[in-house]
C-alpha cells in the first residue's frame, strides 16, 4: 500500500481519483485549507495546507509516496474580474512553488508528482481550413490561460533537478454528471432544449472521467512518462455535434436545437466568454504512443454511458 497526496481533492476529479486510489488499496492523503471540515474516513485523511501562506503538513510530506496536483480555483465558477483572474493564476502558482519548496526541504519519499494543466495552453484554433490539431510541442498562447498554463507548469519545473518524476495532464473539457461543463449542457436539454452556442461550429477536445481518473493513474504508475501529455481523446468533437448526441441520448427526439447567440454570452459572461466560444483542436496522439487506451474514445459511448 502507498501513501497517495493529492491537492484539489475535494473537487470532481479529486474525488472520482479518491476513490479509484482507495479501491486500488492505497492510502490517500488529501491537502485543504480546512482539514477540519472533512471527516477521515478509513485510508482517506485530510491535511492542512495554504500555498498563499506558504505553509503545509509537513507529517503528510515525509509519509508519501507520490503527489497528484489538482488545485486550483474553477476557471468556470465566477465571473472574469481582474482579481478573480488573479486568483485563478495565483492558486496554481502558489500551489506548485508550495510544493517545490517542501520536497526540497522536508525529507521525503515523493518518486513522481502528476499535476493538472489544461489545454488552455494552446489558445484558438488557427483561422485556415483544416488546421493542424495542437501538440505538446507547440509554444503557449500569449492570452490570459495560455499564460495561465505556462506559470502553472514552470512552478514545478524544478522537481526535475530535485531527481522527482514531473508529468504535466493538459486537460480538455472533462464530461461527468457530477458537474462541469456536461452538467451545464444538460439543464436546458431536461426542458427539451438543446442550447448550442453561437453556430456551435467551435471544436470541443474533451474526456470522459473515467478515462481522466485512469490517465492520472497511469501516469502515476508508468515510469515512462514524464512531461507534458494531452489528457483528450482522439476525437474531439463540435459544440453542436455534442449538444445534439446529448440531446438525443437524454430525450431522443422530443427536443428543439436553438442558437444561442454569441453576443448573448459575450454580456453574461464578459471575458469568459472568449473561452466558451473558442475552437481548440487538440491532438492525443503522444498519449496513444504512450500506450494510454481509451474506455470512451467517442462522443457517443462517452455519453451513452453518462446519461444512462
Amino acid at each position: 500500500m502507498k501513501t497517495i497526496l493529492i491537492t484539489g481533492g475535494t473537487g470532481m476529479i479529486g474525488r472520482a481519483l479518491t476513490t479509484a486510489l482507495l479501491e486500488a488499496g492505497h492510502r490517500v492523503i488529501i491537502f485543504t485549507r480546512n482539514p477540519a471540515q472533512y471527516k477521515a474516513t478509513g485510508n482517506c485523511t485530510y491535511a492542512a495546507w495554504d500555498p498563499a501562506k506558504g505553509t503545509i503538513d509537513e507529517a503528510a510530506i515525509r509519509s508519501g509516496h507520490a503527489i497528484l496536483h489538482l488545485a486550483g480555483a474553477g476557471v468556470a465558477d465566477k465571473r472574469w474580474s481582474e482579481k478573480r483572474k488573479k486568483e485563478i493564476r495565483d492558486s496554481r502558482v502558489q500551489g506548485g512553488e508550495l510544493l517545490c519548496k517542501a520536497l526540497s526541504t522536508i525529507p521525503n519519499e515523493i518518486s513522481v508528482v502528476v499535476s493538472a494543466s489544461a489545454i488552455g495552453w494552446y489558445g484558438p484554433d488557427p483561422q485556415v481550413p483544416n488546421p493542424k490539431p495542437f501538440e505538446e510541442m507547440a509554444p503557449a498562447h500569449d492570452d490570459f490561460l495560455g499564460s495561465t498554463c505556462e506559470a502553472w507548469e514552470q512552478s514545478l519545473a524544478p522537481l526535475t533537478a530535485m531527481g522527482k518524476r514531473v508529468v504535466y495532464l493538459r486537460t480538455g473539457i472533462v464530461l461527468a454528471t457530477q458537474g462541469g461543463a456536461l452538467a451545464e449542457f444538460m439543464k436546458p436539454i431536461k426542458f427539451g432544449i438543446a442550447a448550442i452556442l453561437s453556430n456551435g461550429k467551435q471544436m470541443i477536445s474533451w474526456l470522459h472521467i473515467q478515462d481522466m481518473v485512469r490517465m492520472y493513474l497511469e501516469a502515476m504508475q508508468n515510469e515512462q512518462w514524464q512531461g507534458a501529455y494531452n489528457a483528450v481523446t482522439p476525437y474531439p468533437v463540435s459544440n453542436k455535434e455534442l449538444v445534439l448526441e446529448l440531446a438525443k441520448q437524454m430525450r431522443g427526439n422530443t427536443f428543439i436545437p436553438i442558437h444561442v447567440p454569441g453576443v448573448f454570452l459575450k454580456i453574461g459572461l464578459g471575458e469568459m466568454s472568449i473561452e466558451v466560444l473558442k475552437s481548440t483542436t487538440v491532438s492525443a496522439d503522444k498519449i496513444r504512443k504512450a500506450g494510454f487506451q481509451f474506455a470512451f474514445p467517442t462522443i457517443e459511448a462517452a455519453l451513452h454511458g453518462l446519461v444512462k
